[in-house]
């Protein structure tokens, strides 16, 4: 069993919590560098919602 596998299986019935998690990581990310990086931060926070499957809409992207 991977670790993301094992990540994955914590985050079962918590998905709304994680996606919670993603956007606070990523707040505190913007806020320390200054926004300097904000689009690979949001790519990011893209990326880890796909991958633990925590994206509320996924047709609809949410625009920073």
């Amino acid at each position: 069993m991977s670790f993301m596998d094992k990540i994955k299986g914590m985050l079962k019935g918590h998905e709304d919590m994680a996606d919670k998690g993603i956007d606070k990581g990523g707040d505190h990310i913007d806020q320390r560098t200054g926004k300097k990086y904000q689009s690979q931060v949001d790519t990011g926070q893209d990326k880890l919602r796909d991958e633990f499957g925590t994206r509320q809409d996924r047709g609809n992207p949410p625009q920073s």
